[in-house]
């Protein structure tokens, strides 16, 4: 029991560290290692749960940075992906639609880092914003890991690193708070998750502080470098970890 608790405490800090620095992914970091202790249904739950509560602080903190309608039509996308990212979840062979999620994301984070292309968009792209809202919704209702979509549109728009992490959190407060009401309709929202979610919360509120703190000392186009090498990093963990051991 004493390691579960200090696993969790551990995982939720960097967790939250990696979505204050960033805007996003302590999903892509805290369910691969959640799993290493607890089930996967109890796992995600959590992560959104975290999730709802630091969006919740950044917005408070710096509301002022989001971008309200990139925001507001990334959400309105992605409501009808969170049902189909449930269906996924509850349904879903675990080992081939984790192995896909992570052979998708080490794909795109290596053309990123690495491809040529200088495309951006100078303004808001309905069609842009569909798509990336869509697969958020679905990956969020998912594995509650939102993050890479929303990425690939935050690098498009060329949002320097505060406009990233504030729109991001404007983003995730309310979709997050929509898959939570899924979770509550599944009944996955049980006293396990409850319980790990109370252990989490000395380590949240500090790591999202720090988190603060460096990103604001995050200049340019560095910024979505760190960004896509973390999620080539987890994007490879996400694959070992879903291959059976033993």
């Amino acid at each position: 029991m004493t390691t579960l608790v200090i696993s969790i405490f551990i995982i939720s800090f960097l967790a939250t560290l990696v979505r204050s620095t960033f805007g996003f992914g302590e999903s892509l970091v805290a369910v691969p290692l959640f799993c290493l202790f607890i089930p996967i249904n109890v796992a995600v739950p959590l992560s959104v749960l975290i999730s709802v509560l630091v969006a919740l602080v950044v917005v408070a903190q710096d509301y002022r940075q989001i971008e309200m309608n990139s925001a507001k039509w990334l959400i309105l996308f992605a409501i009808p992906g969170i049902p189909l990212g449930l269906l996924i979840l509850t349904y879903g062979n675990e080992l081939w639609v984790k192995t896909g999620l992570g052979l998708l994301i080490i794909a795109y984070s290596l053309y990123a880092l690495f491809g040529k292309s200088a495309f951006r968009l100078e303004k808001d792209s309905r069609v842009w914003l569909f798509i990336c809202g869509l697969f958020s919704g679905i990956l969020g209702g998912a594995f509650g890991i939102n993050g890479p979509p929303l990425v690939v549109y935050g690098n498009l728009r060329n949002w320097d690193a505060k406009t990233f992490r504030a729109t991001l959190q404007g983003y995730f407060l309310p979709a997050s708070l929509i898959g939570l009401i899924g979770y509550l309709s599944k009944g996955l929202i049980t006293r396990d998750v409850i319980i790990d979610f109370l252990i989490s919360l000395p380590a949240v509120f500090p790591a999202v502080f720090l988190g603060r703190y460096l990103n604001h000392r995050l200049k340019g186009q560095s910024f979505f470098k760190y960004v896509y090498a973390g999620l080539l990093l987890i994007g490879v963990l996400l694959i070992v970890l879903s291959v059976p051991h033993g």
